[in-house]
């Protein structure tokens, strides 16, 4: 069970300026969702394998393949600062070690 003053002092932690009410409020939910997970703790996880995620995700991806782009003369003409066959783009990194 949470009390106001572990609020307070989570706030404070947090460095957040909570008001008489919000404490009230935030004492409040916070036991109810340690009430949930006290409902949790009554489930039974014995046979259910450990995951990351409550649903399966993976990402799509395609083959990285090299293809040349159809109209280059027109890609360098529309850069900043082409510099022949390349664009130019401001130094990022200092010349000192």
């Amino acid at each position: 069970m949470i009390d106001r003053e572990e609020v307070r002092k989570v706030a404070h932690l947090a460095r957040l300026q909570l008001q008489p009410s919000e404490e009230e409020k935030f004492t409040k939910e916070l036991n109810g969702i340690l009430d949930y997970f006290e409902q949790l703790k009554e489930l039974d996880t014995e046979k259910v394998a450990p995951t990351m995620r409550a649903i399966d995700v993976s990402n799509i991806t395609r083959p990285d393949q090299l293809e040349p782009y159809p109209n280059r003369d027109a890609l360098l003409a529309a850069a900043p600062e082409p510099d022949g066959d390349f664009f130019r783009v401001p130094q990022i990194l200092s010349d000192e070690n």
